[in-house]
């Protein structure tokens, strides 16, 4: 969950209820959803809440979200926007960060808690949207420091967006004295190798010019000329990514706090050549954009989740009270309701999340629970209690309980275990073509695993540190593509044990199997079988009541020097219905 550190006075001072003690601050968060978890050394909260609602990642998105709460504010705010004078000019940009968005705030009046709340929004913003500045990057600008050049109609300024030669372009980045090379930056400067591999493999990197000379080399570090400190008064804030929705609506976010600190904003014009890769080749885009989108709710769903009744005009009161606006329609369903979303919300995707925003103005607390009306009562599923008995017999068999992740990547599901993802193999255990995610959030966590003994060992290698013997195991989730099922996926929930220790052997693994089997009224055999991630000669094949079902055996020295294990693992996975 996304952490944000917010001063209470500055909160006190955004909203402006004075009155407002610390204790009352916190329960009014926590009926919005955002959980005090503690104090920082400069007394300020922090505050945990869900990573949906990213508007809230600044003091001034938390004191917007209050203002609402306590109706001083209602319905959809938009900031007026002044007419663009200042350009981008796309061209010759990287085709693997093709995209670029902008904006001006001018008038403002930076003391050090808005400079804070402006670094801080912009960091969490890359960690969680941006996704550490692969997906976008933001970049913060003192206007005045730079100099643009005169567009055609010559009433205008712009900076050009494009690409450098990273051994030849310079400029001063940040935190530094004298002039380097972006390849000097990734080599040297501490910023530089923290964010370098995400442009290290480019021919040519992302670069943002002026007049001047280069002043911007995203997603890595500014220059130091156009540093933004508390003397600033207008910004210019350029933003470039791999997705154009992703870096407007990061961009949306910030304009709304720098609004919320007095600041006018102004629009820019984002002008792409004609032979630029992308969508938007040719065209040229007024941002930021502040657009209301619509959804459509009905009535009858709106009573039907929150289990209240409600008059329409207390569903838009609601409404507006969560910062939306809604208009009275009907639908084939009956009354429904038009219902206009803020720009910086890039939370709302569904009618639910509607109905979300409305049951938390009407408030959560003052729902009573009551049972659905259907003719029956929820109870264990059968599956259930077969997972329990066998994690109650893991546990009786020694055996530590894991819960990892269901998510990993290609590396740790296949090439560290030794096995081969371009050649899916049935008879192989864990080799099955995986199901990939189509817009993985992080490199970490790329498809969803095969197999759970990779999980098992990438615990092993980070408690290298914790004394042995270490005897994990971990009934899970396991998936792979499948075209006989409906959905395309074949799931399964799968067992997986191994025995890291000084004497690991074969037979240890075998005797808590047999014990195991035994458990569960299962007929065992383990005949030969051979598994890149085991020892030949040292593995078998998992048969319960004469279906083969899984593997055991020790594993490969291979692996164990992939983890960084210096000593013997022992390991079996197999199908849990198979104890059915």
């Amino acid at each position: 969950m996304p952490v944000v550190d917010v001063d209470p006075d500055e909160l006190r001072y955004l909203t402006g209820h004075d009155e407002k003690d610390d204790d009352e601050l916190k329960s009014d968060l926590f009926n919005l959803g955002l959980e005090f978890e503690g104090w920082t050394e400069d007394d300020e909260f922090q505050l945990e809440f869900a990573p949906d609602r990213l508007d809230r990642l600044s003091v001034e998105g938390v004191a917007r979200s209050l203002r609402y709460h306590y109706g001083d504010d209602r319905g959809v705010e938009v900031p007026n926007t002044n007419s663009a004078d200042w350009s981008i000019e796309v061209e010759d940009q990287p085709d693997e960060r093709p995209y670029v968005t902008g904006a001006i705030v001018r008038g403002l009046d930076m003391d050090e808690a808005a400079l804070e709340s402006l670094i801080q929004l912009q960091e969490k913003l890359h960690a969680t949207m941006g996704r550490k500045r692969a997906k976008g990057a933001i970049g913060v600008h003192d206007l005045t420091m730079l100099k643009g050049d005169s567009v055609t109609d010559e009433t205008g300024k712009s900076i050009t967006y494009t690409s450098a030669d990273p051994d030849e372009a310079t400029f001063v980045p940040l935190d530094a004295d004298a002039e380097m090379t972006p390849s000097e930056v990734m080599a040297s400067h501490e910023t530089g190798q923290t964010y370098g591999d995400l442009v290290a493999d480019f021919d040519r990197v992302p670069a943002i010019y002026d007049a001047i000379g280069l002043f911007s080399f995203p997603p890595v570090i500014n220059g130091r000329r156009t540093e933004v400190s508390v003397d600033s008064r207008d910004l210019f804030i350029e933003m470039t990514g791999t997705d154009q929705w992703t870096i407007d609506h990061m961009c949306n976010i910030v304009c709304y706090a720098l609004a919320a600190r007095g600041g006018q904003v102004e629009k820019v014009d984002v002008s792409y050549a004609d032979d630029a890769p992308g969508e938007y080749a040719g065209k040229t885009l007024e941002r930021p954009d502040f657009s209301v989108r619509t959804k459509t709710v009905t009535h009858d769903r709106i009573e039907s989740i929150l289990g209240v009744s409600l008059d329409s005009r207390e569903v838009i009161d609601y409404a507006e009270r969560a910062g939306l606006d809604a208009s009275e329609t009907e639908s084939d369903d009956g009354v429904a309701y038009d219902v206009e979303v803020p720009p910086y919300r890039v939370d709302v995707i569904h009618p639910l999340d509607i109905i979300d925003d409305i049951g938390r103005a009407l408030g959560f607390n003052s729902l009573e629970p009551t049972y659905p009306d259907v003719s029956t009562v929820g109870g264990r599923h059968e599956r259930s209690r077969l997972e329990d008995a066998a994690r109650d017999a893991l546990v009786g068999l020694g055996f530590e309980d894991l819960l990892n992740f269901h998510m990993i990547n290609e590396a740790e599901n296949f090439e560290r275990m030794g096995l081969d993802p371009d050649n899916p193999d049935g008879d192989v255990v864990g080799q099955t073509d995986p199901v990939t995610i189509q817009e993985p959030y992080s490199e970490d966590y790329t498809i969803l695993r095969t197999w759970a003994l990779p999980s098992i060992m990438m615990v092993l290698e980070n408690n290298t540190h914790r004394s042995y013997p270490q005897d994990l195991a971990e009934i899970g989730l396991a998936a792979g593509l499948d075209d006989s099922e409906n959905t395309g996926v074949a799931e399964h929930r799968t067992v997986a044990a191994a025995l890291a220790r000084t004497d690991a052997s074969y037979e240890d693994a075998k005797a808590r199997l047999q014990a195991l089997a035994d458990a569960f009224d299962k007929d065992l055999e383990t005949p030969p079988t051979t598994h890149p991630s085991f020892i030949g000669g040292r593995v078998a094949e998992v048969v319960l009541d004469g279906e083969p079902v899984g593997v055991i055996g020790e594993i490969h020295p291979k692996v164990l020097v992939e983890h960084d294990l210096e000593l013997p693992v022992a390991a079996f996975e197999f199908r849990l219905d198979a104890l059915e």
